[in-house]
């Protein structure tokens, strides 16, 4: 088995078997045909979407996994072989028994890699960085002296070139189109991680009894300033005041559901954070020490 991912968000489809193929029959463009023995898993998040009993057990007997996400598309369900090689209960015991210093160093990672996507944030809608930049080095492992917090102070300010702006969930300004963009942010983050195999509950750093996704809160981190800058343009064209109606919608997901460069390829955002979930599996094995977090 590869570990080939097949996201299903974007149209309706029907799933079938044939010899040893799934067969995906979309409304929108011709069928399309993948070796069952080379999926990993298949997510699906479109509400219209059917399949037979033997795309399941086939998928299951390959090895693969098939997760169903919800209406918001976080995922809801998953299925996982009982048998053959799948190794999903070792790799959710990995996660269990990382070390702390094997997380408060990962934290570190993210924090440094989100205060270098906002500085390239800034200095591409601002022209200069706020000093962003210069606070990389300062983040240690764990980042006990709240480097992020420091970052955002400034970042918010120069973001939106607004001394009185704070970013508040319950505010009636731009902080609505920031709430729906990290959303579908979120959605995004979970499906990829839970198809890497990983268990979105168990953080690296955020950690809450309620919050089923704390590893997802924890990897979305580098990946909020494509929201930000999304926002910040839509804002230009039509106001921090306008409403969060389906234009204002739209522009947020094309910000994170298009392709970005990596490494000479078009990538979606779900390939690029499933490489992201591969590599954490490949620190708690002992096989590497570094997260692959993409500038994109």
């Amino acid at each position: 088995m590869t570990n080939r991912i097949l996201d299903i968000a974007e149209s309706p489809a029907r799933l079938h078997v044939k010899t040893g193929l799934l067969v995906i029959d979309r409304e929108d463009a011709g069928p399309l045909t993948v070796p069952l023995a080379d999926l990993a898993a298949l997510v699906v998040s479109h509400p219209r979407v059917s399949f037979t009993q033997a795309v399941l057990s086939g998928i299951a007997e390959t090895g693969g996994s098939v997760v169903i996400c919800d209406s918001k598309h976080m995922p809801a369900a998953m299925l996982l072989p009982l048998a053959g090689n799948s190794t999903q209960a070792e790799r959710f015991a990995m996660q269990a028994n990382a070390t702390m210093p094997v997380r408060k160093r990962l934290w570190k990672q993210i924090v440094q890699a989100k205060l270098r996507a906002q500085a390239r944030v800034l200095t591409a809608l601002r022209g200069e960085d706020a000093g962003i930049g210069d606070l990389v080095s300062k983040v240690r492992s764990g980042d006990p002296t709240n480097v992020e917090a420091q970052a955002a102070r400034r970042y918010w300010r120069a973001l939106f070139e607004d001394e009185a702006f704070r970013r508040n969930v319950d505010a009636d300004d731009q902080n609505r189109f920031l709430n729906y963009g990290y959303a579908v942010l979120r959605a995004i983050v979970a499906r990829a991680l839970v198809a890497a195999g990983l268990h979105p509950c168990l953080g690296l750093h955020h950690h809450n009894r309620y919050d089923a996704f704390c590893l997802a809160d924890d990897f979305m981190e580098p990946y909020r300033p494509l929201v930000d800058r999304a926002v910040v343009r839509l804002c230009q064209r039509r106001g921090p005041e306008s409403p969060l109606d389906r234009e204002g919608k739209a522009a947020l997901i094309r910000a994170l559901t298009g392709r970005f460069a990596l490494d000479g390829e078009q990538r979606t955002l779900f390939d690029i954070l499933t490489r992201t979930g591969t590599s954490l599996l490949r620190v708690f094995g002992g096989q590497s020490k570094k997260l692959v977090l993409p500038e994109i």
